[in-house]
């Protein structure tokens, strides 16, 4: 089968043009690049151009265009695009948009065993992520699988999220897998970004190029992947890249920052070790914390304890004293700077988790009327209120606060209704 294809590549400073010319067992790929991220729209056409000239073809030779559509630099991705778009509309031939990241994936290609993490510089300690793997050949191509599609996170983000992502890509590849890392993040943020020693850096893929996009487009050919002109549009994953006037105004200044996608890892058992982390949280958080001595006698009374952890710090914790039908769960918090994070609804889960495990009927705590969030976050999770204990809580000026007693049960619907003194 003959394929004549131009494959385009502008989503970083690179500006890139491959030919690919494949014609029974032969396939020949010519590039052109040039490095200059202010000189894209200028330079693609004369290299596509030239390309073409050197082959002796003629633009209406072509069966498609491919382009990189990112994620990657805003105005680059359009330049890419745009010329795709008018190419193909012009000769009236199709487009196929490759994801750049997957072309950086198969430039760092080391074995069907590897999950590739590319991370591509997003600017403002931001990265776009995506992970791929080499399933098997085909057609004399590597077949890839999108562990990740492409994401936008923080670059202190991207080690401990690829360490929890990392089993279940092996549950899912049916096989151990080891971690590749690519692109230029690794260099940019490498403070922010230092991966374990095991994991293979694969320095000589950097960003994406124009060749690795034209033999990717030539698989999607393949598969039937090739679109209309028209449906060419860049990938974005950066839904905001400025504050509008009026939210300036308001005080938010600065670039918009990507919301935390780090997934939280599983709790671990609380140690001597942490006490220090959990007693600057609990003081943080709370107007009348726990004490040092508190934290101890609760690991001294075997209580169930557990941490929640971010960027190798604690982020949270739990404890929880285990009766003979219900869990009671004695002091609960997040650092104050991960609130609304969802680190809260994972504790919670856990310690429900831990209570079903034992068999027992629900969950219990206490919390002050006064903590309106608090309350509406525990009904939220279908805690009904069932006592209130009178004078419960230290309050200001040596007052005293009434304590809310509310439980979740997992064996019924709703929880009796009741006032206790």
């Amino acid at each position: 089968m003959e394929l004549n294809l131009l494959a385009l590549e502008t989503s970083s400073s690179r500006c890139g043009v491959a030919l690919l010319r494949a014609s029974g067992d032969r396939l020949e790929v010519s590039v052109r690049e040039h490095e200059g991220s202010q000189e894209h729209a200028e330079r693609l056409l004369p290299m596509a151009n030239e390309l073409l000239a050197q082959a002796g073809l003629p633009p209406g030779a072509l069966h498609a265009v491919a382009f990189g559509q990112g994620p990657g630099g805003f105005t680059g991705l359009r330049v890419a695009c745009g010329v795709a778009q008018g190419m193909g509309m012009g000769l009236g031939i199709p487009v196929l948009p490759i994801v750049s990241h997957q072309a950086v994936a198969a430039q760092a290609a080391g074995g069907t065993d590897e999950a590739i993490v590319v991370a591509l510089d997003a600017r403002m300690n931001e990265v776009y992520l995506a992970v791929y793997r080499q399933a098997g050949p085909a057609d004399g191509e590597p077949v890839w699988e999108t562990l990740q599609a492409p994401l936008l996170i923080a670059a202190a983000e991207v080690v401990p999220w690829t360490a929890h992502h990392l089993p279940g890509w092996s549950r899912t590849a049916g096989r151990p897998l080891t971690v590749a890392l690519a692109g230029d993040a690794w260099d940019a943020y490498a403070a922010e970004m230092t991966a374990p020693d095991a994991w293979r850096r694969a320095s000589e893929a950097l960003r994406p190029e124009a060749a690795s996009v034209a033999r990717l487009a030539r698989q999607g050919w393949l598969r039937g992947d090739a679109v209309p002109p028209e449906q060419a549009a860049p990938l974005y994953v950066r839904d905001k890249v400025a504050f509008t006037t009026a939210e300036r105004q308001r005080g938010e200044g600065g670039n918009p920052k990507a919301p935390s996608t780090l997934a939280p890892v599983c709790p671990q058992l609380l140690t001597d070790a942490d006490l220090d982390e959990v007693v600057a949280i609990e003081a943080n958080v709370q107007s009348f914390p726990w004490t040092r001595g508190n934290f101890a006698d609760a690991l001294a009374a075997g209580y169930g304890a557990w941490t929640l952890r971010r960027e190798g710090r604690v982020a949270g914790f739990c404890i929880v004293m285990f009766a003979p039908d219900v869990a009671h769960v004695l002091v609960i918090a997040v650092a104050r700077s991960l609130h609304r994070q969802g680190l809260g609804s994972v504790l919670l889960d856990w310690c429900e988790q831990q209570a079903r495990e034992r068999g027992l009927e629900g969950v219990l705590l206490e919390v002050r009327p006064s903590n309106v969030s608090a309350v509406a976050f525990y009904k939220a999770r279908g805690y009904l209120q069932i006592g209130l204990r009178r004078g419960y809580y230290p309050a200001e000026k040596g007052g005293r606060e009434d304590a809310l007693v509310m439980q979740k049960r997992f064996d019924a619907l709703a929880a009796p209704q009741g006032v206790a003194a």
